[in-house]
This record gives C-alpha cells, structure tokens and sequence, in this order.
C-alpha cells in the first residue's frame, strides 16, 4: 500500500528533502528520556538543555549527522564496584536527536550542575531578489506559424 505524500502538489518543487526530514521526525518516536528545554538565548541564538544528571564529560557525545543535531549518553557501569541497596536514580543510556534547519550551526556544548547545554546560532534570513530576464521569441516566418498550425 502506497502512503500519500504531503508533497505531492506540482506547485511544491524540491521539497523532497523536506519530506525525507518529516519522515525521520516521525520514526523518532516520542520518548521523553532524558528531559530538555530549548530557549531563545538570543536575536540569533538557541539552547538546548538536556537534563543529565549522574552523566559525566566522558559518558556524553553531541555529534551532528546529516542536518541532525544527535546527543548520545552511556554510563560506564560501574555496579560491580558497588553496592547498592536502593537504585532509583535511572542510568540508562539515551540518543536524542533534533532536525537541524539549514543553516543552524553548532556553536559548543558544555555541562553544568547536571545539565548538558548546546548552543546553537541561526543565520539572519536574507532577502534575495533576482530579476530572470524574459528574451523574446523567434519571429518565426509566416509560412513556418502556417504549418506549425496544420501540424497541431
């Protein structure tokens, strides 16, 4: 069975990228682990904060894979050095990842009590206007328009 694209209309032209993206966003899934926040940090900045405590520098990969921002979080297991009693602080791994515009690039991460943060700057949008020139038609001969006319 062939799903319907949102980007069928013959008015929508090379949006196939676009559509690709949705996919993608779509088989991401909704899994809320770790949570984040993401601010305006600016006219042309942003900030994602990851919640990851118990992470450290070692157990935290920000990466960016075609146009997609991908944080990745492993601990180290350490159980078998220690005992635990009671383990309700959660310690599994994570990949979160987030469709970057064209354009966004990744300025730095940095970790703070706990929080991984990734800033983010985003290019100004410029206006481009460019006149296409219209060129003339041929003149086309009065016996050529003739059987171009009987031919049709």
């Amino acid at each position: 069975m062939s799903r319907m694209s949102l980007f069928n209309s013959p008015l929508l032209l090379g949006f196939e990228q676009m559509e690709r993206t949705l996919d993608r966003l779509a088989k991401a899934g909704g899994d809320g682990y770790p949570p984040y926040n993401i601010e305006q940090t600016g006219p042309d900045g942003l900030r994602i904060s990851l919640a990851v405590a118990g992470f450290g520098d070692g157990d935290l990969s920000v990466t960016v894979e075609d146009s997609q921002l991908v944080i990745r979080g492993r601990q180290h297991d350490e159980a078998s050095e220690r005992i635990f009693l009671h383990r309700g602080i959660a310690a599994r791994q994570f990949q979160k990842a987030f469709v970057l515009a064209d354009g966004i690039e990744v300025v730095g991460a940095h970790l703070d009590n706990g929080l991984l943060h990734v800033d983010l700057a985003r290019p100004r949008a410029e206006t481009l206007v460019r006149t296409i020139p219209i060129k003339p038609a041929r003149a086309a001969t009065p016996l050529k328009r003739r059987a171009e006319d009987v031919a049709s």
